[in-house]
């Protein structure tokens, strides 16, 4: 059995069966047996099964604000974009889990707390628009909706927590850049994105040391 607090099995368990199977195919006792808990013991350490829930999306997310705020912080369109991007695709290949568990059972949670987590996203979002539009109205990019655009680079950016292995040809940090190449492509610039790459890879190994080290020990893309 895992040496690790309860609490923490509690909620490592409820993302790998919430990813798994989905919010609504996992009950109370296949999270105790994951845990490596009594039913009894599990209710101690967890609130309802749609806190669990939440408490994963508002940790991703909160994690995702904070590299956006420093990301976007300064520079030029082109570099605060780079950075973005650099940072969530590094995020969604080390956390593919946390990727799948967010974008799918968003629609699970209740109002309240739906309306919560939106919000969350919504503000991690600004980040990457407002690098956008300022990128626009400064002549940098040349796009005709700058809304479409921010949509289109996350999604693309989001799906590498879907093909991404760890044992291809590319490290993180080539794959990063191999996006932040597209991305600055997509929005009009016809150069190669700005480099970055070492302030991305500081800010990357300050919020997820363990992953990262991990994951560049192991290889790249499939």
């Amino acid at each position: 059995m895992s040496q690790e607090p309860a609490g923490q099995r509690v909620r490592a368990a409820a993302l790998e069966l919430f990813a798994e199977r989905g919010f609504h195919g996992v009950g109370i006792r296949d999270l105790a047996q994951r845990a490596g808990l009594s039913t009894s013991t599990l209710y101690h350490y967890m609130g309802t099964k749609e806190d669990l829930l939440a408490e994963i999306m508002r940790e991703s997310m909160g994690l995702l604000i904070r590299a956006g705020a420093r990301a976007g912080a300064d520079g030029t369109p082109a570099e605060r974009i780079s950075r973005l991007v650099q940072i969530h695709v590094l995020a969604h290949a080390i956390r593919p889990l946390h990727t799948r568990v967010a974008d799918d059972e968003l629609r699970a949670l209740s109002p309240p707390l739906r309306a919560e987590i939106t919000g969350l996203r919504d503000e991690y979002e600004q980040f990457w628009q407002s690098a956008i539009d300022d990128g626009v109205a400064s002549g940098e990019f040349r796009v005709s909706s700058p809304a479409v655009a921010r949509l289109a680079l996350l999604e693309m950016c989001s799906g590498v927590a879907r093909w991404y292995r760890p044992d291809g040809a590319l490290t993180l940090q080539e794959l990063s850049l191999r996006y932040a190449e597209m991305a600055v492509g997509l929005l009009g610039l016809r150069t190669t994105p700005p480099a970055v790459a070492a302030d991305v890879h500081r800010l990357s190994a300050e919020l997820w040391p363990s992953q990262v080290e991990a994951r560049e020990q192991q290889g790249g893309e499939r």
